[in-house]
């Protein structure tokens, strides 16, 4: 079944899908409510640069992401000057780069949801005096509920199927930034098919079940 190897790297994949869906929707609800409401005539170009990932060859975006993170890069070169820990091959590097690649899979839906919402309601809002964010908890967020659970569980799947990217950025350092998707690579390559079918397996049994709760989510709150 799984070896100590592999309960590690599915570990540390779990932990990354965690820690980068929740930085995605702190970081993506404000971006995506503002791209939904806004009406600047540029607004094209930056839908863009977000959905960028979506077509960008992961090893592109690696290499990329490996030259600003490594110690002679803009990012990871201000780190180093200021004292602070490397950034290439490490979690932290791994993180980073997974909160870029993931974004347009938090922010599409959720930017999607709050257009779907309209400005009646808000408006309605309004005219009762809440403010701006009595607007956003008691409006908005229960109306945009079906968008926050299918941006949740894009961007968590899709983190946790990551190859090209966090192998350009963390490498394949076992404990530290070997995830599960390079270690089916690992056992395929080292011809152990047996550990690659038991990992493979259980992600794709995880991605089919979460992709059917996303459905019956939205159907239910469709219906409803």
């Amino acid at each position: 079944m799984f070896s100590e190897a592999d309960l590690t790297a599915l570990v540390i994949t779990l932990k990354l899908a965690i820690i980068t869906t929740l930085i995605l929707l702190l970081l993506g609800t404000p971006l995506a409510l503002w791209m939904a409401r806004t009406r600047w005539r540029f607004k094209f170009l930056l839908e863009a640069v977000v959905a960028l990932p979506l077509v960008l060859p992961p090893t592109v975006l690696g290499f990329y992401m490996l030259v600003a993170l490594g110690p002679h890069g803009p990012v990871g070169g201000v780190m180093a000057s200021l004292g602070g820990p490397p950034l290439a091959f490490t979690f932290t590097g791994l993180v980073i780069g997974s909160v870029i690649y993931s974004l347009p899979f938090v922010v599409q839906p959720l930017q999607n949801a709050f257009a779907a919402i309209g400005r009646r309601p808000l408006e309605v809002a309004a005219t009762l005096r809440a403010s701006p964010i009595d607007r956003f908890f008691t409006v908005t967020l229960p109306l945009a509920r079906p968008g926050f659970f299918t941006a949740a569980v894009l961007g968590f799947a899709h983190t946790i199927g990551e190859f090209g990217v966090v192998l350009m950025i963390g490498g394949n350092i076992p404990g530290e930034t070997q995830v599960v998707s390079i270690a089916i690579y690992d056992h395929v390559e080292s011809l152990e098919y047996i550990h690659a079918h038991w990992l493979s397996g259980g992600l794709l049994l995880m991605s089919f079940l979460m992709l059917i709760a996303v459905y019956a989510f939205n159907r239910r709150f469709t219906v409803i």
